[in-house]
């Protein structure tokens, strides 16, 4: 049996971690020693490994619960039920990417277009884009580099 703190400092978390993911039902209630202390038994130290193995691949809380659903009753599941929760999560991810590539395009052409110079921000090409209506944030450069040349 593992004490709380022993069972954190074992996976380097934190006993606020254990709490909660015992909270929140993924870790099975505690039982207790006669001083009151939390213990956990070597079934939830796997329990927990394996909770810790699936946030570091990026599963939320509510697919590590159907994923320990599965792992507990394997024999009424089939491996493409587990492979479908990977490939959705697989999915989420991707679209994820795509997203902050999309941010990271966007925020790119916003600097490339600013000067970033000391003079006042009246004509900022970075501002001028984000309150156009245009829907595409793209940058007045041409204004932007005559408005310079004129300072």
């Amino acid at each position: 049996m593992y004490r709380i703190g022993e069972l954190a400092t074992l996976f380097d978390v934190k006993t606020d971690t254990l709490r909660f993911y015992e909270k929140h039902g993924l870790l099975a209630s505690s039982t207790r020693s006669e001083a009151g202390y939390r213990l956990y038994s070597q079934d939830d130290a796997q329990k927990l490994r394996f909770i810790i193995r699936a946030k570091a691949v990026g599963f939320s809380l509510n697919d590590i619960a159907e994923l320990l659903s599965i792992e507990l009753d394997k024999a009424n599941w089939a491996c493409a039920d587990v492979k479908g929760l990977v490939d959705t999560k697989l999915e989420q991810v991707q679209a994820k990417i795509a997203e902050l590539e999309f941010f990271a395009s966007s925020l790119n052409k916003l600097s490339q277009a600013c000067c970033g110079g000391p003079d006042s921000a009246e004509h900022c090409s970075i501002l001028e884009a984000l309150e156009s209506t245009d829907k595409e944030l793209s940058p007045k450069v041409e204004h932007h580099l005559h408005a310079e040349k004129q300072g």
